[in-house]
């Protein structure tokens, strides 16, 4: 799937998708709204997340120039990244129940073991 390590391509997608188009700063700035981790998001993984899903097909970008100020390069969502977000919302779902699986089981497995030495004392 890609920049699992920081889920930063999937909260690319959902901003796009909420926003309609924006460009790279304006999504850095929003990122942490739907940070998937607490680690911060780099600026350099923000465009090169950005480079790649436009390489595949999920974003397409073009040159603002027409307002004051240096131009800007916008992105927008193609219905490819709308379906390539549809994808990443299962992954994390699938991910999330196998997480919370793994919380209940170690959190379980924690007392029975503390409940064991306390029966043998």
């Amino acid at each position: 799937m890609g920049n699992l390590y920081r889920f930063v391509e999937p909260v690319v997608l959902l901003l796009l998708k909420e926003k309609g188009e924006s460009y790279g700063y304006d999504l850095l700035e929003n990122l942490h709204k739907h940070a998937l981790t607490d680690a911060a998001i780099e600026k350099g993984a923000l465009y090169r997340t950005l480079r790649q899903l436009e390489l595949n097909g999920y974003v397409r970008s073009e040159w603002e120039t027409e307002k004051t100020g240096p131009a800007r390069r916008v992105y927008k969502l193609t219905s490819e990244g709308t379906h390539h977000l549809e994808e990443w919302a299962a992954v994390l779902e699938h991910l999330s129940k196998s997480m919370n699986r793994f919380v209940r089981s170690a959190r379980g497995s924690g007392r029975k073991l503390a409940n064991t030495k306390r029966e043998s004392a």
